[in-house]
C-alpha cells in the first residue's frame, strides 16, 4: 500500500510538472498587437485629383498685324461685345498716303500705255508698208528689219506697261489690306477681359523673338473649361464624358460639376526643363463646366476629382491592409528577387493566428479597395498598424487592438 501511495504522488507531481512547463511555453509565445477589420460590401468611387486654372473655351488674343499708333479705343475692360463691334483703330495717314501713291502710279501707267499703244498701231502699220514694199522689191531687207525692230520694241513697251499696271494693282491691294488693318472689330461675341492699350501707344508687331503687342483679350465666358494637368499614371484611367466635381479656391463653398472633353495626346513639356531632366510626364485634360458662373473668371485656380470608375455592393478592404511579399518557392527552388516574383495580399486571421492570402484588386477608393478575388464577405482581416504588417509572419498570434479612428470610405 505504501508502495502504490508513493507512485500515485510522483505521478503526480509529474503531471503537475508537465501542465506547469506546457503553461509557461503557452506564456512565452508572443501574441502580435494589430488592427482586426471584417470584409465587408461597399460602394466605391475611383477618383483623380488634378490641379489646374479655369479658361474660357474660346479666347482671342488681339494683336497688331500692322505697326501704328493707338488713336482711339472704343471699349472698356469688363465690357460685353458682339462679333463685328469697333474695338479700337490705328492712325491710318502711312496707310492712306501708300494707296494714294498706288492709286496714282496705277492711273499714270495707264496714261502711258494709251501712248504706247498708239505708238504700236503707227509701228505695225509701218512695217505692213515695208513689207509690201519688200515684197514687190522695191526697198531692201535692211529697211524691212528696221521696220520690224520698231514694232518689236512698241510691243514690248506695251507689255512692260501692262506689268507695271499689275504691279501696281497688287500693291494697291497691298496698302488696302494695311489700311483695313488699322481698324479692330471684335471676332467674337464675348467679354473683354483685358485691355493692355492706352490711347497715344504704339503696337509693335510681332517678330521671330519678340511676341509683339497684345492689344486686348476677348473671351466667351459662356462656355468655361478647366485645364489641369494629370500624372501620366492616372491618365490612362481618364476616357471622354467622364464626370468630374471641380473646386475654385476663390468660391469655396461651391462645387461645379462638368465632363472630361478632352485628353492630351502626348506629355507636356515643361518650360525650360529638357526632356532627360523631368522626372514626371503629365498631361494636359480640359473638364467642361456644365453650368458655369458669370463670376467665374479666367485664370482663377481650381482643382478637379474626375470619376473614373464607380463600383456598386462589391467587397473593400482598407488600403493599409494591402501587403507586398515575396512568393514562396517550392521545395528545392529559388526564387530570383524580381518583380514577376512579387504577390499582393492581405493576412487574415483565423482562429486567432495570421494567414496570408493572396488577393486581385479592382476598383480604388480614396481609403478603401475593391477585391475582386480572394476574400469572403465577414472575413476577418489585419488592417495595420503598418509596421506590424511590415514584419507579420502566417501563424503568427494575434491579440486585436481597437481602432484609434473610424475607418472611412
Amino acid at each position: 500500500m505504501k508502495n502504490k501511495k508513493r507512485i500515485f504522488i510522483i505521478a503526480g507531481v509529474v503531471l503537475i510538472g508537465i501542465i506547469i512547463i506546457l503553461n509557461l511555453g503557452t506564456q512565452r509565445e508572443k501574441s502580435i498587437k494589430a488592427v482586426v477589420e471584417k470584409v465587408a460590401l461597399q460602394d466605391l468611387t475611383s477618383i483623380i485629383s488634378a490641379s489646374g486654372e479655369i479658361k474660357p473655351k474660346k479666347m482671342v488674343n488681339i494683336s497688331a498685324q500692322i505697326p501704328g499708333r493707338v488713336i482711339k479705343i472704343g471699349v472698356k475692360e469688363g465690357q460685353d461685345v458682339k462679333r463685328g463691334d469697333f474695338l479700337l483703330n490705328l492712325d491710318p495717314s502711312q496707310y492712306e498716303a501708300n494707296a494714294e501713291r498706288d492709286r496714282a502710279f496705277i492711273q499714270s501707267s495707264q496714261a502711258e500705255r494709251i501712248k504706247v499703244e498708239a505708238t504700236l498701231a503707227k509701228n505695225k502699220s509701218f512695217y505692213e508698208r515695208q513689207k509690201n514694199l519688200f515684197d514687190n522689191q522695191l526697198i531692201s531687207k535692211e529697211q524691212l528689219e528696221q521696220a520690224k525692230v520698231q514694232l518689236d520694241i512698241s510691243d514690248a513697251s506695251l507689255k512692260s506697261i501692262d506689268f507695271q499696271i499689275t504691279q501696281a494693282g497688287a500693291s494697291l491691294k497691298s496698302s488696302l489690306d494695311n489700311l483695313s488693318k488699322t481698324v479692330f472689330s471684335s471676332p467674337i461675341d464675348g467679354v473683354i477681359t483685358s485691355l493692355r492699350v492706352e490711347e497715344g501707344e504704339v503696337a509693335i508687331i510681332g517678330t521671330m523673338n519678340n511676341p509683339g503687342t497684345v492689344l486686348m483679350t476677348i473671351a466667351d465666358l459662356s462656355v468655361m473649361e478647366v485645364e489641369v494637368e494629370v500624372d501620366e499614371t492616372d491618365v490612362v484611367g481618364v476616357t471622354l464624358d467622364q464626370t468630374a466635381d471641380v473646386k475654385v479656391d476663390a468660391f469655396p463653398t461651391q462645387v461645379f460639376k462638368g465632363k472630361v472633353t478632352e485628353i492630351g495626346a502626348s506629355a507636356l513639356q515643361k518650360t525650360g526643363v529638357s526632356a532627360a531632366a523631368q522626372e514626371s510626364k503629365d498631361f494636359k485634360v480640359v473638364v467642361t463646366l456644365d453650368n458655369p458662373s458669370r463670376e467665374l473668371k479666367p485664370g482663377l485656380s481650381a482643382n478637379a476629382e474626375i470619376m473614373t470608375a464607380e463600383r456598386k455592393n462589391v467587397l473593400a478592404v482598407s488600403i493599409s491592409a494591402l501587403v507586398v511579399r515575396d512568393k514562396k518557392a517550392a521545395p528545392g527552388q529559388v526564387l530570383p528577387k524580381s518583380k514577376d516574383n512579387l504577390e499582393e495580399g492581405v493576412f487574415t486571421v483565423e482562429a486567432g493566428r495570421a494567414k496570408f492570402v493572396p488577393v486581385k484588386k479592382g476598383v480604388m477608393g480614396e481609403l478603401m479597395i475593391e477585391i475582386a478575388e480572394g476574400l469572403k464577405n465577414g472575413q476577418e482581416i489585419v488592417a495595420g498598424p503598418y509596421d506590424v504588417l511590415r514584419s507579420l509572419k502566417d501563424g503568427e498570434l494575434i491579440k486585436t487592438e481597437p481602432k484609434k479612428d473610424e475607418v472611412k470610405k
